[in-house]
């Protein structure tokens, strides 16, 4: 079966059709304010900043956080992100006392958006799509970038001043602090974060896993600590072509992320799962960064209620569904968690009561999934319980 990333590059290289801005070489306009660094030819890297063609606030373009509590849709949102040109120029990751890279962190670090003029070396052309960070419109090389200074958000800048401080407290102090994960993000990769020397540019992609794992491994020994449901519950949530339904058991800490693609590009019935029991993961999930933040959306839900749980999260996305990064994993099971739970006597129910909302059958969850399908014969049920009389080509067609 084809794997997960293979499946995703091609899903991400049927989007180029969509239409991105048209800008010349020169461009004035507001940075959200938001940058991007890139992993290719690490640790020589293309990094820069994303500028759109228009002045004033332009803050909902690159704040995850907001757009599905703000119900706003996937085309409002690939709008948004269509119009950011991404400037780059090549930089050593370990490069920080460079100009430039001192305007990428007067960016990440400010409160709002920044002012800013641009003169690439060519037209900017292209777009980005991907499961793993948001989507962006077309880029070109920096010939000459100047900036506005602007005011910096204050949390933010006393880490950036805390040069005795490491990166993983600075980050888990930001999250307590309620600052929104992806200004964290932003902030953690352009190197305003950790101890003196040990500071360097992070490339945006690894930056949002490494912020997910920091943040997640703080919350899992907060909850540890806490009491175990005494009830099976379930938590649901859909938007942007997606369907969430998170389980939660009565027992300790547990995770899997499973999750399908169905008919998205033609006839694909595809799942893909990944666990972890007691002890933590220690090799890299194949299912990439949605493995951990979904992880850590939900561990933040147990310790805002200060219980344990284990937990298993189902995802489906159905025809229409384009990549916009773990943004969308990550903030659609948060919006799972603020749902009103419904509370069940046994395994079976739950599922039972998630397959009436999804479209594909509960059976191929289960078949794929190794800690659902424990779970299920430790309470002594089969497949069978589970085997859906309608098929998913012809559940879809009906939709």
């Amino acid at each position: 079966m084809i794997g997960k990333g293979a499946y995703l590059k091609q899903l991400s290289a049927a989007t180029t059709q969509m239409k991105s801005v048209t800008v010349g070489r020169e461009l004035a306009g507001s940075s959200p304010p938001s940058v991007f660094i890139g992993s290719w030819n690490y640790p020589d890297v293309f990094a820069g900043p994303m500028i759109a063609p228009m002045h004033g606030d332009t803050a909902i373009m690159d704040m995850p956080e907001s757009w599905i509590t703000e119900s706003k849709t996937q085309e409002q949102i690939i709008g948004y992100r269509m119009n950011l040109v991404r400037g780059k120029r090549v930089v050593n990751a370990a490069d920080l006392d460079n100009r430039f890279v001192g305007k990428l962190q007067e960016i990440s670090l400010s409160n709002a958006s920044i002012e800013s003029e641009v003169s690439f070396l060519s037209q900017p052309e292209g777009m980005s799509f991907s499961e793993e960070h948001t989507p962006f419109g077309p880029s070109a090389p920096i010939e000459r970038f100047e900036i506005t200074s602007g005011k910096w958000d204050r949390n933010l800048e006393k880490v950036y001043y805390d040069t005795d401080l490491k990166s993983a407290e600075a980050v888990v102090d930001l999250h307590k602090h309620g600052v929104p994960f992806s200004s964290i993000q932003k902030a953690f990769s352009v190197g305003t974060m950790g101890r003196g020397r040990g500071r360097h540019l992070v490339p945006t992609r690894w930056s949002i896993t490494a912020c997910d794992t920091m943040i997640g491994d703080r919350l899992l020994n907060e909850v540890k600590k806490y009491p175990v449901l005494d009830t099976w519950r379930v938590h649901e949530f859909s938007s942007l072509h997606n369907n969430y339904a998170v389980i939660l058991l009565p027992t300790g800490w547990q995770y899997e992320w499973s999750e399908a693609f169905l008919h998205v590009l033609g006839n694909e019935e595809l799942v893909f799962s990944d666990y972890e029991g007691t002890r933590k993961k220690t090799e890299y999930s194949p299912l990439g960064g949605c493995y951990y933040s979904c992880k850590m959306a939900v561990l933040e839900a147990l310790a805002q209620e200060r219980k344990q749980a284990g937990a298993i999260i189902l995802r489906e996305a159905l025809r229409g569904y384009v990549p916009l990064g773990v943004f969308n994993v990550r903030e659609n099971v948060r919006s799972a968690m603020r749902q009103p739970a419904q509370e069940f006597e046994d395994i079976r129910s739950a599922i039972s009561s998630i397959a009436g909302n999804f479209t594909l059958p509960m059976k191929r969850f289960i078949e794929e999934g190794t800690l659902l399908k424990n779970t299920l014969r430790e309470r002594q049920c089969t497949l069978r319980d589970f085997a859906a009389p309608v098929s998913v080509s012809d559940r879809i067609a009906g939709t």
